[in-house]
């Protein structure tokens, strides 16, 4: 199934080309194009009375969370898949990251798991179970395997697909009725988009990642400020990226209110690319990449905004509210209501409350319950390896518990072949399965009570790991590894040299 699988993804340029005779000559003519409007333009089927646009779906990525309905749609009217061999299936979101035994203790979570199985049997979608060495996190597994590449449009029900944007695709988080939608008609209803460019430039200073990068963006502009935008990320610092730390960038662009973030394919993308599964192999990689580099946004394209930030005034960021925009640097002091748009005051003073702070205090220095590695924003293997360098020889606080969730079976494997997970359990963290974990409450690792977690994660809402008291402060995980070791919020620069 993985060789017909892979080469279905293959066909997917030369398909779009057959249905376009004068394809390479539109492609010389046409100037001043976003990759956005050239990836649309290219799986447009029409145009609806709507004024949204059908789109078609290259890749399609199931889970067992936002499933279940949308088969039991298809089953109901007596539909199939219409293109099983563009569609894959893992579990991540409810799965246990320490006792998987069958069936789970939690009834809900093992229903949901048995419905995926039973359904991606029923209508023949591949499913990387429990036990199988490509499970994972679906926003890990699919760029690992291949199946995430440039040019596709891709759609999973779950709000942080923009993280395959990383490699040049356009990337839709979607709700249960969408899933219904692309397994019956592999076509998704969107609204056009318009393109902000946001260029990151110049050198980050040490102890400064990705994660404080797409933190400071938000930050900037606002939870809402992407609303009805894609996210192009540009810029020098983000073309010095590797590839997960630009999927570190797209994965939270959802958080700025963006519908997709992408940047634009390079030579980082196609190395990354070359040689997995269900990539193209040997001459196929070549011509493939050919098309990929003819996707990249033309150097006199226009955007609707264009916004600059420099690298070097950024230092590592850490949430301190209920939303991803709501942060400071870790020197810095808490704003007061005051100091926001009236609109925001009330919000403002919400949150501190909720949070347990006083405006104008400094959040360096609050104490911390749990620490948590993880999520698909920051569980891939360089992820691990920076936190690694901050707890090399030190132990976690006496009063906190510390857990390092892999995104993948496969990040798992390569940390343990590098011994990373002999580092994190000298130093006292729990090392775990594949899976979402804490980053959300829809498994047994969860907050209790008032905790206050350090997260790699990607939302710090109310409630959302598992306490509908919990307080979750976002940061990287090299931050989070250096505040499980002093027991408090710490900035990295002080423990470590990058």
């Amino acid at each position: 199934m993985g060789e017909r699988s892979r080469v279905g993804f293959e066909s997917v340029p030369s398909a779009l080309a057959r249905k376009r005779p004068c394809y390479d000559r539109q492609l010389q003519i046409i100037m001043g194009q976003t990759l956005l409007q050239k990836v649309w333009d290219r799986h447009t089927v029409r145009t609806l009375p709507t004024g949204q646009t059908q789109l078609f779906v290259g890749l399609h990525l199931v889970h067992e969370v936002t499933t279940p309905q949308a088969f039991d749609a298809l089953r109901e009217r007596g539909w199939p898949v219409v293109f099983p061999e563009r569609t894959f299936g893992t579990v991540d979101h409810i799965v246990p990251t320490r006792e998987r035994a069958r069936p789970f203790l939690d009834v809900m979570a093992e229903g949901m798991m048995s419905a995926l199985e039973r359904n991606c049997h029923e209508f023949g979608v591949p499913l990387w179970n429990l036990g199988d060495d490509r499970q994972g996190i679906v926003h890990v597994i699919g760029p690992e395997l291949g199946l995430t590449q440039p040019g596709l449009t891709i759609a999973c029900g779950d709000s942080h697909t923009s993280t395959h944007g990383a490699f040049g695709s356009l990337a839709f988080g979607i709700g249960t009725s969408q899933v219904r939608d692309v397994l019956a008609t592999q076509c998704l209803a969107i609204e056009p988009l318009k393109v902000r460019r946001i260029r990151v430039t110049g050198q980050l200073p040490s102890g400064v990642f990705a994660k404080d990068v797409i933190l400071s963006i938000i930050r900037t502009l606002g939870v809402r400020g992407g609303v009805g935008h894609a996210y192009e990320y540009a810029g020098d610092t983000i073309d010095r990226m590797s590839m997960d730390e630009r999927m570190t960038i797209c994965n939270m662009s959802i958080e700025g209110g963006a519908r997709v973030g992408y940047v634009n394919p390079d030579d980082t993308t196609y190395r990354f690319l070359e040689g997995r599964p269900f990539a193209p192999a040997g001459e196929a990689f070549g011509r493939a990449r050919d098309w990929w580099q003819s996707l990249r946004s033309d150097a006199d394209a226009r955007y609707d905004d264009d916004v600059v930030l420099e690298a070097a005034t950024m230092s590592p960021i850490v949430t301190w509210g209920v939303n991803p925009g709501q942060s400071v640097g870790v020197g810095d002091v808490l704003p007061t209501p005051s100091d926001a748009l009236e609109a925001d005051r009330a919000g403002v003073s919400d949150a501190l409350q909720y949070m347990g702070f006083e405006a104008g205090q400094r959040l360096a220095g609050t104490r911390i319950d749990v620490a948590f590695i993880g999520s698909c924003t920051n569980a891939r293997l360089s992820d691990l390896r920076e936190a690694a360098r901050v707890v090399g020889g030190r132990h976690v606080a006496p009063h906190v518990r510390a857990l390092v969730v892999p995104g993948s079976e496969s990040v798992r494997a390569a940390a343990e072949r590098e011994g990373l997970h002999e580092v994190f359990r000298e130093a006292g963290f729990d090392w775990r399965e594949a899976g979402c974990s804490m980053c959300l409450g829809m498994n047994p690792d969860k907050l209790e009570g008032q905790q206050v977690c350090a997260s790699s994660s990607n939302r710090n809402f109310k409630g959302r790991q598992g306490s509908p008291t919990g307080r979750t402060l976002l940061m990287s995980p090299a931050m989070v590894a250096a505040a499980a070791v002093a027991g408090e919020v710490v900035d990295v620069r002080g423990m470590v040299k990058r």
